[in-house]
């Protein structure tokens, strides 16, 4: 894999972000200062007026790179935009444990994460940007509200839409909207209007009657902002909530994910259980009962006692940017700026006593890491920022391990013809598939590896190639003829299948393929793909397990691979891994973000892929059944301090 053009490039120049009209004089006088500000590094403003002729309303044109490399500018914009939609360091004040759950979890890691923003990027460029904001919609819900660019560095776009599902995405929906695939309203407003959520008014009025607070603009300086209301919405404690973008349909009517479609079709659902009960309560992937505890905490005094939902929604999915700039934090900020944590390089050892103890004012340090004092001060939040990854790894750990689970092992054969055996594979729950959501790029597969008593190797399945892809046909290397295809592969990832020239479908990684033609590509079927349940001429051919489901994999040695020297002893391994390394290929024309090569990309993407079961099987006997399904304490003791213990070094080793 080669390194590829960084985003933000010159050719990002013309994009464009627009302020909705504001709702306030106070509002209006913030973008206009915005503007005076940024005038000489901007383009010209202009007066449009919007498609029915109604109103007219002031466009900020062109706030490009060259414009936010002012700090000012950036300083008035990030302040405008917060005055709109609150930020989720705000809401820290007083929900500090909210904000620490929700600070590295993947609704957090959302519009960072540079496979997403590559990935989109490239629907954008095959789709000859008719695929609009289809992706970004759902993971900068106030990016796109403020029609930043949709394909940008994100050290270029506001603090607030950095933040991806922050507070306010969830807590100032108005109304349920359904099934829209992220595209629904958020009400505007500072810190100081409602917020809406599962709880009444009653608490934060005694709050506000008790506490030094400011509920409203002006009054009570250098009291602790607060929102005036408290609007309780039933949707909040019903899966609806979560249907918004969890069941994903493309322009053409192509079922991209089916998370909430499986669930309203799941025994959890005949059961009555909701997405919260297994996703934000006390135990992952499981009902398991809620915290109890105060909401809030208003000037160090608790509220009273009440449920708590827990904000961590671990998943799949992982970081791999830089710790300076993620997890979410109230304290980086104050160290340096978004773009400069980038070029901290910490695993040279800024910061740290050994470095600093040599003289190292010759070094070339990038001008914001000048200071011995703020590289030592940046040392310490990058070991704060790692702990908070491994924290927040435990239950991703446990969730993925009680999904993914092994069943039976069955020996069918172990003599000198050959050895044969199968190995079942199973679904621990049953409110959805495993994987789900974005299935078709959820690499979770099963490591099979056979040796000898001398631990020479008789039999692989599973294992990789040199990019780190399992031997499926999508491996650019299988593709190539370097290496043959795994014939006994157990690949739980589901995979796309287009409609070819001649008839026919073949294997694809993404579901825009290249237009021939200069009409845009994804555009409006002939044919009703609601009756027909699907596009004409893309289809996915689902491989997820099905709730409580079940899979076989057979495995068979031929004599003329045993060496003769038994016993053969079988490890088993069930990995799961985010995506698979030759999406990093396919999306890397447009470039990656942070300066990653792609090459950079997929080696972390591998490195951060997770064993979630391992076990060695002897095989001293000719046929026989070992049951290797995970007792509770096994799902949930693993120990999982352990774990967090190695996840530490391994982050380490992966940025």
């Amino acid at each position: 894999m080669s390194n590829a053009v960084a985003f933000g490039s010159e050719n990002q120049g013309s994009e464009k972000i627009s302020s909705a009209e504001p709702e306030a004089s106070r509002i209006e006088t913030d973008i206009n200062s915005l503007y005076q500000d940024a005038k000489e590094d901007t383009t010209k403003v202009q007066v449009e007026v919007d498609s029915y002729g109604q109103k007219q309303h002031v466009k900020l044109v062109d706030l490009s790179a060259d414009a936010l490399k002012d700090l000012g500018a950036r300083a008035h914009y990030d302040l405008a935009v917060i005055s709109r939609f609150p930020s989720a360091s705000q809401c820290a004040d007083c929900h500090p444990r909210h904000y620490k759950e929700w600070a590295a979890s993947p609704h957090a890691y959302a519009q960072l994460s540079p496979v997403f923003n590559s990935m989109q990027a490239t629907f954008i460029e095959r789709s000859l940007g008719t695929n609009g904001d289809f992706c970004i919609r759902c993971h900068s819900e106030v990016g796109m509200t403020l029609k930043e660019p949709l394909f940008t560095a994100n050290a270029n776009r506001s603090a607030v839409s950095r933040q991806g599902i922050t507070c306010v995405v969830c807590h100032r929906i108005e109304k349920p909207y359904g099934r829209v695939s992220g595209r629904f309203g958020l009400e505007q407003g500072s810190i100081h209007k409602p917020m809406y959520g599962p709880l009444s008014n009653k608490t934060l009025k005694e709050v506000i009657e008790r506490d030094s607070v400011s509920p409203e603009e002006g009054i009570k300086d250098g009291s602790e902002l607060i929102h005036s209301e408290a609007e309780k919405r039933l949707y909040f404690s019903t899966e609806q909530i979560c249907s918004m973008c969890h069941d994903v349909n493309s322009q053409n009517g192509f079922r991209l994910e089916a998370a909430y479609t499986q669930f309203l079709n799941s025994p959890a659902k005949a059961r009555g259980e909701t997405c919260q009960d297994c996703h934000m309560g006390i135990k992952q992937g499981i009902k398991s009962g809620y915290d109890k505890g105060p909401v809030a905490r208003v000037g160090g005094t608790p509220t009273p006692t009440k449920k708590i939902t827990n904000h961590q929604f671990p998943g799949p999915d992982y970081s791999i940017i830089h710790p300076g700039i993620f997890p979410h934090s109230t304290e980086g900020p104050m160290i340096a700026t978004f773009a400069d944590w980038t070029s901290f390089d910490y695993i040279a050892g800024w910061g740290s006593d050994e470095f600093e103890s040599v003289n190292n004012d010759g070094h070339s340090f990038p001008a914001a890491w000048q200071s011995h004092e703020k590289r030592r001060r940046a040392h310490d939040f990058i070991k704060l920022q790692i702990e908070r990854l491994a924290d927040i790894d435990v239950p991703r750990y446990q969730l993925l391990r009680r999904g993914y689970q092994f069943g039976k092992f069955k020996v069918e054969e172990n003599s000198e013809a050959g050895i044969a055996f199968k190995l079942e594979v199973r679904n621990g729950t049953d409110g959805h598939n495993v994987p789900t959501g974005f299935d078709a790029e959820r690499l979770v597969f099963v490591q099979v590896t056979v040796r000898d008593s001398e631990g020479a190797v008789v039999f692989q399945s599973g294992d990789r190639d040199p990019n780190g892809d399992v031997r499926d046909f999508l491996s650019r290397y299988v593709h190539n003829w370097e290496v043959p295809a795994d014939p006994f592969l157990l690949n739980l990832q589901s995979e796309f299948l287009g409609l070819t020239i001649r008839g026919g479908y073949r294997s694809e990684i993404l579901t825009v393929n290249f237009s021939q033609t200069a009409l845009p590509f994804v555009r409006p079927n002939t044919s009703s793909s609601l009756l027909e349940g699907r596009p004409p001429a893309t289809r996915k051919q689902v491989k997820s397990l099905a709730p409580n489901g079940t899979r076989w994999g057979v495995y068979e040695i031929d004599a003329d691979a045993l060496t003769g020297r038994g016993p053969y002893t079988v490890n088993l391994k069930f990995i799961s891994q985010m995506v698979p390394a030759h999406l990093v290929w396919d999306i890397s024309g447009v470039g990656f973000d942070y300066g990653l090569s792609a090459k950079e990309i997929a080696d972390r993407i591998v490195k951060g892929a997770m064993v979630l079961w391992e076990h060695d099987i002897v095989l001293d006997k000719t046929s026989g059944v070992i049951d290797l399904t995970p007792t509770e304490y096994q799902i949930m003791n693993s120990p999982p301090q352990q774990h967090k213990e190695s996840w530490v070094m391994d982050l380490e080793q992966i940025f």
